[in-house]
């Protein structure tokens, strides 16, 4: 991508049952100071109605995916979508008004920059699991990510429900990965992307979101599931869980 060319914004937003999240985070996408050029919603099987609450907002394009999983419906998002940035949200996001704004300008600004991931704020969360969060994001994650992307080079820090990627990168890397049912996807991404590019952990880029699977399995397991499958993915290019208990089932 040429530094100081504008580029075109697909935001992607993988929904399965998710009707009582979905509006609220189709709203706050269509509401920012730097508008999508395109929203589409990956309906992936849902049985709650969720696409058609999707297709009710103006704006939104609905795709539906009906093999359920959430890699499946990444990749059907990519390959329904026409811009040159992919920007993907959980249905439970919603993204500050000026999210957009901020994600493009690290693109323009970074010719060599292939993704951008940020951080997120909880708007459902006690107190203790957003300081936790947080001293996470600010102690934790930026050397890690240093280490593994630009020190080691075998792999970066991605929030799975917080990300853009250049559409070119991740067609030289085929693609999402299919064989992964959930936990690792998004460090997968980012250690296939690696090689051929910069991933950005860029602060200023969050966005709200649920902490419902905190809420539904404890923060102490969550945290577990997270490291194990991070450092298992990285090191071994598989996650540690094949399987994962859906909150929203």
């Amino acid at each position: 991508m040429q530094s100081g060319i504008r580029p075109t914004i697909s935001v992607i937003v993988c929904a399965y049952n998710e009707a009582g999240y979905v509006a609220a985070c189709l709203h706050a996408v269509l509401a920012q100071t730097r508008p999508p050029d395109e929203v589409i919603v990956v309906d992936n099987a849902s049985s709650d109605g969720t696409g058609d609450i999707a297709r009710a907002i103006p704006g939104v394009r609905v795709v539906v995916e009906p093999l359920k999983g959430l890699v499946n419906a990444r990749e059907t998002g990519r390959m329904a979508a026409r811009g040159e940035i992919l920007a993907y949200v959980d249905a439970d996001c919603r993204p500050p008004l000026s999210w957009l704004e901020r994600v493009e300008r690290r693109f323009v600004r970074r010719p060599a920059l292939v993704a951008v991931t940020g951080p997120y704020r909880f708007y459902d969360w006690d107190r203790v699991g957003r300081l936790l969060v947080r001293a996470y994001d600010v102690l934790v994650a930026p050397p890690t990510h240093w280490a593994v992307h630009h020190g080691l080079g075998i792999g970066a820090i991605l929030y799975g429900g917080n990300f853009a990627v250049s559409r070119d990168a991740l067609a030289r890397i085929g693609g999402f990965d299919r064989s992964i049912e959930f936990h690792g996807e998004d460090t997968n991404l980012g250690r296939r992307l690696t090689p051929i590019g910069q991933v950005d952990v860029a602060r200023e880029c969050w966005l709200w979101t649920s902490a419902r699977r905190y809420r539904a399995l404890g923060k102490a397991t969550v945290f577990w599931l997270y490291v194990r499958n991070f450092w298992s993915e990285t090191l071994r290019h598989r996650p540690a869980d094949r399987t994962h208990i859906d909150v929203r089932a």
